[in-house]
């Protein structure tokens, strides 16, 4: 990635293109909260409009098409768009980079099905992604290490595991990694919202640095096949400073701390909601019938 599109991107995420930042856990936490509160996760490349005005163009993930839709059109896109990208940024301000694959767990079950991001980074490991929907990570979450803490993983088809230490959020959301035994994954992401007692699982890893073309079949099938959960209703969400909204075609979702509030909502709001609340501008999508 050039200067130039360095600079572009990081005031794409509302940070000074003049000052970057330092090379620590406190740089690259910054970078990675601007960026999941500014770029939204969304599916409209996919779906197409949910009232039949365009149709999906479909998703590149070749640098300068990551950089012409997100950068400069001012769109989102999904795991292995934003993450791809995000990582290309990173790299190019000088941070150890590596992309792996990810099953989700409880979604699809497909092998890859997510692609995301470890930042080698003062002596740790960290999971850095920016390609989920709700709840987002906001900050890195450190692997665990080889002292990490004993505990029980949450899950009853999984042994006692070693921990990497919880991370709280801005909005009281807890993040951890743990190691699991297992032939197909080394460790596994865990989210704890506001209010919950127990672990929720998100995806399953491992460590094997991964191309993006390792990702060209599975992202082939998310994108075109009608079993995928991406080629249903569009969708779009974004982190806030108190939480997260999401919108659907039929309903506009809010959620700060433990209180979550839905509305429904009109064809005739759709466009407007799409511009005011993730900077998409319908009109341009109609126009281009992209």
């Amino acid at each position: 990635m050039s200067s130039p599109s360095v600079a572009r991107y990081l005031d794409r995420i509302g940070l000074d293109p003049d000052r970057s930042p330092e090379h620590d856990r406190a740089g690259l936490e910054r970078l990675q909260r601007a960026h999941v509160t500014s770029i939204p996760f969304e599916t409209l490349a996919v779906t197409g409009d949910p009232f039949d005005r365009f149709e999906g163009a479909g998703v590149s993930v070749a640098i300068d098409d990551l950089s012409e839709k997100i950068v400069e059109r001012g769109r989102g896109g999904f795991c292995y768009e934003l993450n791809e990208l995000f990582a290309r940024l990173l790299d190019a301000l000088g941070f150890d980079v590596t992309g792996v694959a990810a099953r989700m767990v409880g979604g699809s079950g497909i092998p890859a099905a997510h692609r995301s991001t470890l930042v080698s980074l003062e002596s740790s490991e960290y999971v850095v992604d920016v390609g989920m929907g709700t709840p987002t990570m906001r900050r890195p979450t450190p692997l665990p290490d080889e002292g990490g803490e004993r505990t029980d993983s949450g899950s009853s088809d999984r042994p006692v595991t070693a921990a990497g230490p919880p991370q709280v959020d801005t909005v009281g959301v807890h993040w951890r990694a743990v190691a699991v035994d297992r032939p197909d994954a080394t460790y596994l992401t865990q989210y704890r919202e506001p209010g919950d007692d127990d672990w929720s699982d998100r995806y399953l890893f491992d460590t094997t640095p991964r191309e993006p073309r390792y990702f060209g079949a599975t992202r082939e099938y998310l994108v075109t096949a009608p079993e995928s959960p991406f080629t249903g209703e569009p969708v779009a969400s974004i982190a806030t400073d108190r939480g997260h909204v999401k919108l659907r075609p039929d309903a506009l979702i809010r959620t700060a701390g433990r209180e979550r509030y839905e509305r429904t909502i009109t064809s005739g709001e759709w466009d407007a909601l799409l511009g005011s609340e993730f900077g998409i501008d319908v009109e341009r999508l109609v126009n281009r019938r992209s």
